[in-house]
């Protein structure tokens, strides 16, 4: 769950946008006319229509918080008529909800049938059938990868939100439908939004134009009271509420490392041009203890170490406990000065300011009008490999704590650990991945006894 407005990417305004879109759909109407478009790669023409008459039909997959408020997004998006065409939840009353709240905000923009109206566990395949262009994916993250592959099979441009996986297997499934993406033509964003931001784009910019040196330490923090716990309803199977508190099943959310921190760490990564080569760190459950708070921790700190000059090392906290230190942010230190990059404010080390961005923030908006933009420029992007690495770097963190291993990248992406057969999910009929014990209580991590990899 994002509470934080947070590699760039080059946006045009219509006008600049106009040659580029002409080109874009000349080339694509010479490759179908003469025949050079394989039948995997027809996602081309499907494409082609949307930049041609400038309306991008979108579906939303996911329609809780986070997703009806991407939707909202995209459709503030101008240059061009945006339509939400159709819409899936795993549950009825939400996706309800949402159609409510998103028709509040747009209600000329809205063209849902009920007929592209999908609910269950194989919602999903409904919206991928439908003709829209875009598909948003907002679903709890466990269940991203199966999405993503999905929707780039059915040759839909794809935004998804962050963390896109809450294990091994599914960032390697990922990684490998990004590839696929890129040669169907299809564009890819993912929901970290940092890159998006003026402010942080400015202040990377610098860093990596050598302005404070050689980086030799980062510091990154999202501390915090923490976020819902959803009761357990009666009438719900064991699978349907662990969907339902999604948060706290590590299969779903893959902790709040992932689903939450994930932005400081990506935006270290983004700073030093990698991602880590190892992980060791501590961390527990402190105060969230309870059945409803399933499996996850409520506080980690790692120390990650990068390839580098100075074998860099970023030293990671996040923590979900009330009446605490607060922080989010992301800090580095280099040779010859610091930075805080979420202030986008670089000193010298005598801690004298030497520049401070005036640019904007509202990365969550913005990431959209980049998207849309780049869509009628005939540009394409693909986020998906920071997406997925930074991804990982919360995962090679979570199994660093969870174990009280020292765990390297290279073991952990050989590991293929899988935390749960998503593609076998068809109903909240069938058994969950986990199962609580006789006093409701499930099985939880214990550093020292758990292995890094599982």
């Amino acid at each position: 769950m994002d509470k934080q407005p947070l590699t760039p990417t080059d946006s045009s305004s219509d006008a600049t946008a106009e040659p580029s879109r002409r080109k874009f759909i000349k080339g694509s109407s010479m490759l179908l006319a003469g025949g050079a478009i394989a039948a995997h790669n027809t996602s081309v023409a499907r494409g082609a229509h949307a930049y041609g008459s400038d309306r991008i039909k979108i579906g939303l997959v996911g329609c809780g918080g986070r997703g009806r408020g991407a939707a909202i997004q995209a459709l503030n998006t101008d240059g061009g008529e945006v339509r939400l065409v159709a819409m899936a939840d795993a549950f009825d009353y939400q996706l309800e909800d949402a159609l409510k709240t998103i028709q509040g905000q747009h209600p000329d923009k809205v063209e849902v049938s009920k007929d592209n109206q999908f609910t269950g566990l194989e919602a999903y395949q409904g919206v991928m059938a439908s003709d829209c262009d875009l598909v948003i994916l907002a679903t709890p993250p466990g269940f991203r990868p199966l999405h993503f592959d999905t929707a780039i099979n059915a040759g839909k441009h794809v935004f998804m939100e962050k963390p896109v996986a809450t294990d091994v297997a599914g960032v390697r499934r990922v990684l490998e439908v990004g590839k696929l993406a890129e040669e169907k033509g299809l564009a890819v964003q993912v929901g970290l939004q940092r890159h998006h931001e003026e402010r942080y784009k400015e202040i990377v910019e610098r860093v990596h134009n050598g302005e404070i040196g050689d980086i030799v330490t980062a510091r990154a923090y999202w501390n915090g009271g923490g976020v819902w716990v959803r009761p357990r309803r009666p009438e719900q199977t064991e699978l349907a509420y662990q969907t339902f508190n999604w948060y706290y099943f590590n299969w779903l959310c893959g902790d709040h490392i992932n689903e939450q921190h994930i932005h400081n760490l990506d935006v270290i990564n983004w700073v030093m041009k990698g991602y880590p080569v190892q992980a060791q760190g501590q961390g527990g459950r402190e105060v969230r203890k309870g059945p409803d708070h399933g499996q996850i921790f409520d506080h980690h700190m790692i120390e990650y170490t990068y390839e580098g000059a100075h074998n860099p090392k970023m030293f990671s906290q996040c923590r979900h406990i009330r009446g605490c230190w607060n922080q989010v942010a992301e800090h580095v230190s280099g040779t010859k000065g610091f930075a805080d990059l979420s202030g986008a404010k670089l000193y010298d080390n005598s801690g004298k300011l030497l520049f401070k961005s005036n640019g904007s923030g509202g990365g969550h908006q913005q990431e959209h009008h980049d998207l849309f933009a780049d869509l009628r420029a005939g540009k394409l992007p693909n986020e998906t490999e920071y997406g997925a690495k930074s991804t990982m770097t919360a995962i090679l963190g979570r199994m660093a704590t969870y174990s009280g291993k020292v765990v390297t990248w290279d073991e952990a992406m050989e590991s293929n650990q899988s935390l749960a057969d998503f593609d076998s999910l068809k109903s909240f009929d069938q058994e969950a991945p986990i199962q609580p014990d006789a006093d409701g209580n499930y099985d939880v991590p214990v550093p020292g006894k758990t292995k890094p990899y599982v």
